[in-house]
């Protein structure tokens, strides 16, 4: 029975304390607004301190405009110098080819040939050739280059020959010369003297024998010729040489008229 009535009390207790607690919130006033204190600004932070001006710079002075570009100028490549030769440089031809070349008696080879490394000063030229006479001439070489033509068909005759002319009765001194134009007889003796084409001789022959050279003018006198100290063979050689230059013309060889 306490028990129960302890039970209750304790409910009852509850109960009036919930509904304190409800009255009070009943009653609480209303809440106020917050107020507002007015406070200054904050004062700005000071600046920092100003760095100096720069020193003014003058200027630096305008470049000139730029020159417009040059074109190269081309490249000019200078010849080597020119080495004056120190020797002759012979080109050897001939009329006949083949031609053997011989210079100082040295064979140099057949026409046209050069011939290299000639000492400047004078040397000894020899051109022959089967059929025809030999060219033999002396040559001034200079240094450098130069030609040479050799005419073998060009009939060469230069011969002469100290005679002596039989007459009849007595006789004269003179001399035979011979050429491609002709013979002649020169003698202080103006009747026995005589000049004539190597084919208007309508005799011409030798007799070594005799030792007599006999020459007719085609319709004209006849001479007979001895040598002066009665030596034959220059009367053969003289005749060889002419006869020879007589049977070249008539095939049709040119004379020479240097």
């Amino acid at each position: 029975m306490d028990r129960q009535v302890a039970v209750i009390a304790l409910a009852a207790a509850g109960l009036a304390a919930t509904a304190a607690i409800i009255v009070m919130r009943m009653e609480a006033p209303e809440p106020e607004e917050p107020t507002v204190v007015a406070t200054a600004p904050a004062a700005a932070p000071a600046p920092a301190p100003r760095a100096p001006d720069p020193e003014p710079v003058a200027p630096e002075p305008a470049l000139p405009p730029a020159a417009p570009p040059v074109a190269a100028a081309p490249v000019v490549e200078t010849p080597p110098p020119v080495v004056p030769p120190t020797v002759g440089i012979l080109r050897i031809d001939s009329d006949v080819p083949g031609a053997q070349v011989f210079i100082d008696r040295r064979f140099i080879g057949r026409a046209p040939v050069v011939a290299e490394d000639v000492a400047p000063g004078s040397h000894q030229l020899n051109v022959s050739a089967e059929g025809f006479d030999s060219v033999v001439t002396t040559i001034d070489v200079v240094a450098g280059e130069r030609e040479i033509v050799v005419k073998l068909r060009e009939v060469r005759l230069d011969s002469s020959l100290d005679v002596i002319h039989k007459h009849r009765f007595g006789s004269c001194r003179g001399r035979l010369v011979a050429t491609p134009q002709g013979l002649r007889y020169e003698t202080s003796n103006r009747n026995d003297g005589f000049t004539t084409a190597l084919f208007d001789l309508e005799t011409f022959e030798v007799d070594y024998l005799d030792k007599n050279l006999r020459v007719k003018l085609a319709q004209g006198r006849q001479f007979n010729f001895t040598d002066p100290e009665g030596d034959a063979d220059r009367l053969f050689v003289f005749h060889r040489d002419v006869e020879k230059a007589r049977e070249r013309l008539s095939r049709g060889d040119t004379p020479a008229t240097d």
